[in-house]
């Protein structure tokens, strides 16, 4: 059975994000094992000199490096991930690498129409930069708009489409997930370049 870990990408006690995560645990509890883990408790980043990792951090980690994958659900801000998950992504790509080529998933909720589209687009772009070269599901996205009219009391999705398709968007990741594990042959190299790379040395 795989073994995923979901990252709530906010900090909201009453995120659509964290109910959209907790359904896809349940809904997909006989495939694989999928713990949510939550990013409001990390402090602020702020780059400390002596690279001390909040214990926090280095769990999520730990975490992250042990699974078969991850899903990070987003909500848009401004047409873009909120500031708390961009913090965890800080947090979790200095002087600790678990996303290096580690295959993700991405969704999103939100209270509008588009379903995070903005932010899923966003969030593509972070995922490549040089310190976490995470391997993205291509050609995926799973938008759950009006989301706060989703979900019924248990937690469950009422419209029988988008179970359909988020049903078939994780058959695909889990695939996904097969693919990415043969394709390993560059990552001790990927993980070393990640370890190396520095913004203030590659500026001109």
């Amino acid at each position: 059975m795989k073994k995923i870990i979901g990252i709530v990408g906010t900090n909201s006690d009453q995120s659509t994000n964290r109910k959209l995560l907790q359904f896809i645990a349940k809904h997909f509890g006989d495939q694989a094992e999928i713990e949510v883990l939550e990013i409001k408790e990390l402090p602020m980043f702020d780059k400390p000199a002596n690279m001390e990792v909040p214990e926090l951090a280095k769990e999520m980690a730990k975490k992250i490096e042990e699974a078969d994958g991850v899903i990070i659900s987003t909500p848009e801000y401004d047409h873009a991930v909120t500031a708390s998950l961009m913090n965890a992504l800080s947090w979790l790509s200095y002087g600790i690498y678990p996303f290096v080529d580690k295959p993700v998933m991405i969704t999103g909720a939100s209270y509008g129409t588009l379903g995070s589209s903005r932010a899923q687009a966003h969030l593509r772009q972070i995922l490549n930069a040089p310190e976490l070269k995470a391997r993205i599901m291509p050609s995926s996205e799973f938008l759950l708009g009006h989301s706060l009219q989703a979900f019924d009391e248990e937690g469950n999705l009422k419209n029988a489409d988008q179970i359909k398709q988020l049903d078939g968007l994780f058959a695909d990741f889990v695939l996904f997930m097969d693919i990415m594990k043969q394709l390993n042959h560059t990552h001790a190299e990927n993980l070393k370049a990640a370890q190396n790379f520095s913004w203030e040395n590659n500026e001109r």
